[in-house]
């Protein structure tokens, strides 16, 4: 029996990509919804109480309307907005953190997939500090870069018009009153004791990331190099399709530099360890439309349906 799945707000970004992801799998029948009533709560709501599983691929509010609507306790929901990523009851999609965060999104009917930005700096904070390696005082900090397909569709519109601003040709960087969206989860997720600085960049290029955690040896615990920083994370993702740690010092494959579009299309994750003694960086390459969005929710689809967790990703 296929799985029936509603995309509520499938022409938003994410969506596009999501519903994309579904070509050509048998195993999926899309519930699909008449152009003029994506707007409609009764049409919507009949389609996500049809529905075994609902991705929210929405602005916060309306996902919050949206699981306000379900009526039939069976119907499971994949939350691709903010609204529900620190809310009790609801996984939390990054089940490389643990084996109890992918349990979490197996048995569960409420999932939260996690933000672009936070993806990136979870996968590099929350081992270190489970690990005992990162105190949870210490004062952590990221920047990043990402293609302009990040920040929906009304800013793809803008950099992609034929008349446009001339300082779109440089990158941008935002979220300068430290109040990012994502700040909220990429401190309660991996139990720091502040939030972050962070620093993001909007680039003239359509998708990929690049965010990259910087270091002091001298603050961590036990594994102050960047060799034992890297020997740490390769061990504790050593059994993960989606999420690898580059070969230390690859680095020099790219004559040393890490292009922050490289991995665009992808839905897997890469992280490198560079620097020296004093000072390491920790960086996490990926495609905020893929392990940072779309790609997120499909892998967790998989998992709550018991599939294997790549099928229909780019990996």
């Amino acid at each position: 029996m296929k799985t029936k799945i509603f995309i509520d707000g499938s022409e938003g970004t994410t969506g596009l990509r999501i519903h994309e992801r579904f070509q050509g799998r048998e195993d999926i029948e899309l519930l699909p919804i008449a152009p003029e009533l994506r707007k409609d709560s009764k049409e919507r709501g009949r389609l996500i109480n049809q529905s075994d599983v609902v991705f929210l691929c929405l602005p916060d509010e309306a996902a919050r309307e949206s699981v306000a609507l379900v009526e039939n306790e069976k119907v499971k929901i994949i939350d691709t907005s903010t609204a529900h990523r620190t809310k009790e009851g609801w996984a939390y999609g990054f089940p490389e953190l643990s084996e109890g965060h992918r349990q979490k999104i197996r048995t569960g009917n409420r999932v939260a997939v996690p933000g672009c930005y936070a993806s990136g700096f979870i996968a590099i904070v929350y081992p270190l500090t489970v690990g005992g390696i990162l105190p949870r005082d210490y004062p952590v900090s990221a920047f990043a870069l990402s293609g302009y397909s990040g920040a929906g569709k009304k800013t793809i519109g803008i950099y992609e018009a034929a008349a446009r601003p001339g300082e779109l040709d440089a990158p941008r960087e935002y979220a300068l009153s430290q109040n990012h969206k994502h700040l909220k989860e990429m401190q309660k997720v991996t139990g720091i004791e502040r939030a972050p600085l962070f620093s993001p960049v909007i680039c003239d290029y359509y998708s990929g990331m690049l965010l990259t955690v910087p270091l002091y040896g001298d603050m961590l615990l036990g594994a102050g190099t960047p060799e034992k920083v890297h020997s740490f994370l390769t061990e504790y993702y050593q059994k993960e399709k989606l999420v690898k740690v580059a070969p230390f010092g690859s680095e020099g494959d790219y004559n040393g530099f890490l292009g922050a579009n490289f991995r665009a299309g992808w839905d897997g994750m890469e992280l490198f360890v560079t620097g020296n003694e004093e000072r390491i960086l920790v960086s996490a390459r990926f495609d905020n439309l893929g392990k940072g969005a779309s790609g997120a929710a499909i892998q967790c689809l998989n998992i709550m349906l018991g599939c294997e967790e790549g099928k229909g990703l780019s990996i």
